[in-house]
């Protein structure tokens, strides 16, 4: 089935469009821009939903649930957040349908337009703080620590499975506090957690940062991001976390009466990752012949496929009962694992069947095995096979999990080693850029207009100031005036 793909190197949005349908993760809707996910691509999102929700009531994080219709009128009151979204915003004008008289159908009444008209929820900022305004009143009532996961509706013109679609699943995290440096440690802490969640269930190494002003999220004072490299060279935003300052206290008259019986606006944050890293997680790690999943987010770990033969049921219902065995014990021991009974399809074709689809691990059990006590196990990462004893499946495959794990995040860090470029000049940067791709470090005289000029230039953008090791100490690539920060740019998703 793998051999079906286009390879990366001929084009890589076939090979990425191809490989998400022809792996029954997603397809395209019959409503333009939105997705349907499929139950092996939903069963991937809940693993991922499932890791992270566990770290947000880690962190004190609890669960809650806002209405999908904002009312217009609250968007207009953070004009830098209404300006951010208003381009990409459904609007929703009349609340009924009535037969059509003139023919068969149904039209939209003309005397059920709404007086004030909904938006369908592209952010949640805004009717969150309309009812944080009931809920805080004193300094007992904060932090006020909430996470609703959610469907967002941003409408696209040009859209991807996963990437970009009109509609798509999200988590968005909104937090009060009383004090700034609270409210800064908060976004800070939860771009950690993000970063954490990548490198060590999606096993994709990602660089912490701030946005520039030009990239910050509508309505923020400050944007932390963390920022992946993928296979061909661009980078993608696989989360954000947001320093709102009191903008929408303000906006919503949010206060609290501190210690001293003083009324104060509180300090906001918000923060979020979406089922857009399903397309981060399928750019990191696969290749030509299907998915490459990493252990903690494959649905599952292993299959077993039992090698039948023809007219030989005897020999077939041992087999049988030995994959069933196996599959007891691994179950016992938290391993998910499937086994392939099908005898209507061939041994090869369901070998390319699991490629595609990314198991990690393929235990191959036939007569001879029964016979010597082994089985065949082959590693979807490397494609390396070895024929072991069957007496401590468990452990082998327990082992060989982990082990596939820190290898494709230890592949995954080479690959951006080896693709981050450093520059000194601006011909220099645009030759990289088109020559190599990948991160490239370059100093920026920190002003929106060199900013500007570089991303209508060379279709390249700050994709952050990072965290670590910013300390510049020469000449902008662009302006030639002195740096004020050291940043990674890249062409992105």
């Amino acid at each position: 089935m793998g051999k079906g793909l286009t390879k990366r190197e001929d084009d890589y949005s076939q090979w990425y469009n191809e490989l998400v349908l022809k792996a029954g993760l997603a397809e395209h809707s019959d409503v333009r821009g939105c997705m349907v996910i499929k139950p092996y691509g939903f069963a991937i999102w809940e693993l991922m939903k499932e890791d992270l929700d566990k770290r947000f009531k880690e962190t004190g994080h609890v669960n809650a649930y806002f209405p999908l219709f904002i009312p217009k009128s609250y968007l207009s009151k953070e004009a830098e957040h209404v300006e951010g979204f208003a381009k990409e915003c459904a609007v929703v004008t009349h609340y009924r349908l009535k037969t059509n008289p003139n023919g068969p159908g149904v039209i939209v009444d003309p005397e059920a337009k709404l007086e004030e008209e909904l938006i369908v929820r592209p952010t949640s900022e805004t009717i969150i703080w309309n009812s944080y305004r009931n809920w805080i009143q004193s300094y007992r009532d904060l932090p006020l620590l909430i996470n609703q996961w959610a469907n967002v509706v941003r409408w696209e013109l040009r859209t991807r499975l996963f990437l970009r679609t009109s509609e798509f699943l999200w988590q968005e995290g909104h937090t009060a506090h009383a004090l700034k440096q609270e409210a800064i440690e908060e976004a800070e802490r939860m771009l950690h957690v993000y970063a954490d969640f990548a490198e060590e269930v999606m096993a994709m190494p990602v660089i912490k940062g701030l946005k520039s002003p030009n990239e910050r999220f509508a309505g923020a004072l400050e944007t932390y991001c963390i920022e992946a490299l993928m296979q061909d060279g661009k980078a993608l935003q696989a989360g954000t976390s947001h320093f709102l300052g009191q903008n929408f206290a303000k906006a919503f008259d949010v206060k609290y009466t501190d210690k001293e019986g003083k009324d104060e606006f509180v300090w906001a944050t918000s923060w979020g990752v979406s089922t857009r890293l399903m397309g981060a997680l399928i750019m990191t790690h696969s290749d030509d012949e299907g998915l490459i999943l990493p252990p903690k987010l494959a649905p599952f770990h292993a299959v077993i496929i039992p090698f039948f033969l023809k007219n030989k049921p005897e020999i077939n219902e041992k087999l049988m009962t030995k994959a069933n065995q196996m599959a007891d014990d691994l179950r016992k021991a938290g391993i998910r694992v499937q086994i392939d009974a099908d005898e209507t399809k061939r041994p090869g074709f369901k070998f390319a069947e699991y490629e595609l689809k990314g198991y990690p691990t393929r235990i191959v059990i036939g007569p001879r095995d029964l016979e010597n006590g082994t089985v065949e196990i082959a590693r979807r990462d490397t494609k390396l096979k070895e024929t072991l004893s069957s007496d401590d499946i468990v452990g082998v495959i327990q082992n060989l999990l982990d082990n596939i794990e820190s290898n494709l995040l230890k592949k995954a860090k080479e690959f951006r080693l080896n693709n981050t470029h450093q520059v000194s000049n601006y011909e220099e940067f645009k030759s990289v850029l088109e020559s190599k791709g990948g991160f490239i470090e370059a100093e920026w005289d920190g002003t929106s207009e060199t900013e500007e000029k570089i991303k209508e230039e060379t279709g390249a953008t700050i994709r952050c100031i990072p965290l670590e090791n910013n300390l510049p100490n020469g000449l902008c690539i662009y302006s030639g005036n002195k740096a004020k920060f050291k940043v990674l740019f890249a062409r992105a998703y």
